[in-house]
């Protein structure tokens, strides 16, 4: 019998002996120069290419280290049908290496569109083969239900944006609505769905995505959904800070994964020759930063 996705996931974390993801968000500008020549035909495809070969090359370095990766959709689909073919080879590449797959795509729509979107990731002939999605709750359960079925079906997760880190965020998620601000009914929805499945661990295989730019938001929603694992973006670049995660575990060090992005993929200045050594530097910092400065450090 395969585990269930939270269960996966915590075993995946304390087997790395930490719980952080590195988001795959290859930018051409931010790339290594040696590498751009290589690929400068100045072409979609060409870009496509380059996409592949960067990320591919981050994740021979992040297998030994992190338990999770997340490439981020656009970045690829804005190649083409050969950025699409490279999302598709990075997936594939991270599966081999023994790591879990969040594909960052925030999808929905109405259910039937729904439902195609979930296939494409959870289905017999999933094109975007991963263990979890994130996607938009705003068109209520019934285009949430697609995912959630073929997740099920599949044993992996979906991730709920929540209270995200963008500066934008409270303009309609902080909104005052019935004594209580949006995202906190968004998250009680969120907690309701994931405790229809509870994973072994206490888990439920629907996670809440909740940045580290709102630390008290993020102590606000961990107090209402004590068995939801938390997806936290906003970490490092974006102004997040290790402490500012903190609020975002469960006692014992399960219950969240913090994702760093920018902070470790462009981690050093594009002409820089041995870029591999920095993004393996970026990680292990990352990695201490967080073990010395959350509940994280009792993983192990």
């Amino acid at each position: 019998m395969k585990l269930t996705f939270p269960d996966r996931l915590t075993a995946a974390c304390r087997a790395r002996g930490n719980a952080v993801c590195v988001g795959l968000d290859p930018r051409w500008e931010q790339l290594p120069l040696e590498l751009r020549r290589r690929h400068s035909a100045g072409t979609l495809d060409a870009m496509a290419g380059a996409f592949a070969e960067f990320c591919l090359r981050v994740l021979d370095i992040v297998a030994p280290l992190v338990p999770v990766v997340k490439p981020q959709s656009a970045f690829f689909e804005a190649c083409g049908p050969a950025g699409m073919s490279a999302l598709q080879t990075v997936l594939r590449r991270a599966r081999t290496l023994d790591l879990l797959t969040i594909l960052d795509s925030k999808r929905n729509d109405i259910a039937s569109t729904a439902q195609a979107y979930a296939d494409a990731v959870f289905g017999k002939q999933a094109v975007w083969p991963a263990d979890a999605m994130t996607i938009n709750p705003y068109l209520g359960r019934d285009a949430v239900e697609p995912f959630l079925a073929s997740a099920r079906q599949a044993q992996g997760g979906v991730f709920v944006l929540v209270r995200t880190s963008n500066k934008g965020a409270s303009q309609f998620q902080n909104l005052d609505c019935a004594a209580k601000p949006l995202y906190e009914h968004v998250a009680e929805a969120v907690g309701a769905w994931a405790g229809e499945n509870i994973g072994s661990g206490g888990l439920g295989d629907v996670g809440a995505v909740v940045g580290a730019t709102h630390p008290a938001e993020l102590a606000r929603v961990r107090e209402l959904l004590p068995h939801v694992i938390f997806l936290i973006p906003g970490y490092g670049v974006q102004g997040g800070s290790a402490r500012d995660t903190a609020a975002g575990f469960r006692p014992d060090g399960t219950g969240a994964i913090v994702n760093s992005s920018r902070g470790i993929t462009a981690s050093f200045a594009p002409e820089e020759k041995n870029w591999e050594a920095s993004v393996e530097a970026a990680t292990r910092n990352t990695i201490a930063a967080l073990t010395t400065q959350t509940p994280m450090g009792n993983l192990v």
